[in-house]
């Protein structure tokens, strides 16, 4: 079979979940997988260390750790994988997807994700924890984020070409020859960069879809400060209606 996907792992004090995650990930989809990427974001526990030990012990798939001397954040850890996903290309690698190593999103709808990106022109295909009736709450998706991400949503899909019921799950697959026309020099460094490069698309008259998953809340600390990040967010909707990411 050949091997045209890459996965990369955001990693960030992750060591209790990355190893269920890492084996969650369909045995369709390792068979595809040219490589998986872990980037560790300077976790101060043994994430870099459980990584190494259970990718070489249990992923028979070409694995890669990059480990960053201290934490540099979100939108650096997602343009570290860009770039990987960029330079396979030229290995045929025709896919990309963000998987998130604390295990709140299921890697069981990555083959769904992959088969939109073959059967279309998408540029990019999201998870959505909204697409079914109760599935977020069900999950233990907090209230203030199941709210918080209606609302925007809403105000977003006024302004975006394309309509989706969640642009702020971290579950995203991307077509790599989209991931070319990315400048990642100017992107975000925070958690709204997965945001901006679906306005980018959007802008840009690419396809963005998506697919229902399962989400899971459990003890996992998020890292993600829900205000600034809101703004954040209103900044990138105020952008894409001045036309400023065409």
């Amino acid at each position: 079979m050949k091997r045209d996907l890459f996965l990369f792992v955001p990693a960030y004090n992750v060591e209790k979940e990355l190893p269920d995650l890492l084996r969650s990930i369909p045995a369709e989809i390792l068979l595809r997988t040219e490589e998986i990427l872990v980037v560790d974001d300077g976790s101060s526990d043994g994430t870099r260390k459980v990584a190494a030990d259970f990718l070489q012990n249990e992923i028979r798939t070409r694995v890669r750790i990059e480990s960053f001397a201290s934490n540099r954040g979100y939108g650096a850890v997602v343009k570290c994988g860009i770039s990987r996903a960029k330079f396979l290309e030229k290995d045929d690698v025709r896919f990309a997807v963000c998987l998130h190593g604390d295990g709140q999103y299921s890697a069981s709808a990555i083959p769904r994700m992959i088969s939109v990106l073959e059967d279309s022109r998408t540029a990019a295909v999201q998870g959505s924890r909204l697409a079914r009736k109760g599935s977020a709450r069900k999950g233990k998706m907090p209230i203030y984020k199941f709210i918080g991400g209606k609302i925007l949503t809403k105000i977003e899909n006024i302004v975006f070409t394309n309509k989706l019921t969640d642009r702020h799950s971290g579950l995203i697959a991307y077509r790599v020859d989209f991931l070319e026309t990315l400048e990642l020099s100017k992107l975000s460094a925070s958690f709204d960069i997965d945001l901006e490069i679906l306005a980018i698309a959007d802008a840009k008259g690419f396809q963005i879809s998506e697919v229902p998953i399962e989400t899971r809340y459990a003890d996992e600390k998020s890292n993600l400060s829900v205000i600034p990040y809101g703004l954040r967010v209103l900044r990138i909707i105020l952008l894409r209606f001045l036309g400023r990411y065409g």
